[in-house]
């Protein structure tokens, strides 16, 4: 009996120091449990990403593009034909954000399971490439924290999209913390955009923050190009 004690004494200390542990890195960095699945699923993700742009167009999605004039037009049709046939939480492209060190894949939709393996461009609104703004999601403590420190962005940081199709390049305008029901900062405007959207503050969901940024630069790459 003193024995199965001294053994469950045991387990219970060093099942509560792990769990301090946890707790501790989750503060200062990041949950470490979800990093490593989220680094697994991100290595997926890049290998995906790979043969998605090695692959060519269709027949049909090659016809298209020769009958398009103008760089902005064939991306934007390639940015269609992509989110029409990519499943929820599959490689669409990469994102890289230089002021806080970031670089992650991205994954079509914003799901749970979608966001556990990295940052998700949202459902409702298009690819970069295609007019109107893009919405990207990510989590801040959890599963790489790919936008732990998105509300250091400031004015006229910039971000960058790839995508198999094109290069996209955003520069900053401005931050807002919003209600979680706030749908308005993905609405379509009078130019392209790019927004980021995470929750805040840490370690909570009460709000979300949202980083607005203007496209500057669309490069085509991949089909794109002539």
């Amino acid at each position: 009996m003193r024995r199965t004690l001294r053994a469950l004494s045991t387990v219970l200390i060093i099942s509560g120091v792990l769990m301090l542990v946890d707790a501790g890195l989750t503060l200062v960095w990041q949950e470490p449990v979800s990093a490593i699945y989220a680094k697994v699923q991100q290595s997926r993700l890049g290998s995906d990403l790979k043969r998605l742009e090695r692959a060519q167009p269709t027949p049909l999605e090659r016809e298209a593009l020769d009958a398009l004039q103008g760089d902005r037009r064939r991306m934007a049709f390639l940015a269609r034909a992509l989110k029409r046939k990519t499943d929820d939480g599959g490689a669409v492209g990469r994102i890289r954000i230089p002021k806080i060190g970031a670089t992650y894949n991205l994954v079509n939709g914003t799901g749970a399971a979608a966001l556990r393996a990295g940052p998700g461009i949202y459902d409702q609104t298009p690819f970069p490439g295609a007019p109107g703004t893009v919405g990207i999601a990510g989590h801040r403590t959890t599963y790489l924290a790919p936008f732990r420190n998105v509300d250091d962005l400031e004015r006229g940081d910039t971000l960058r999209v790839e995508m198999p199709y094109g290069r996209f390049e955003y520069e900053v305008e401005r931050s807002r913390i919003v209600a979680p029901t706030e749908v308005s900062v993905v609405r379509r405007i009078s130019y392209d955009r790019l927004v980021l959207s995470a929750c805040h503050p840490l370690y909570s969901a009460a709000k979300r923050i949202v980083v607005f940024a203007r496209l500057v630069q669309a490069v085509p790459r991949g089909a794109a190009k002539r």
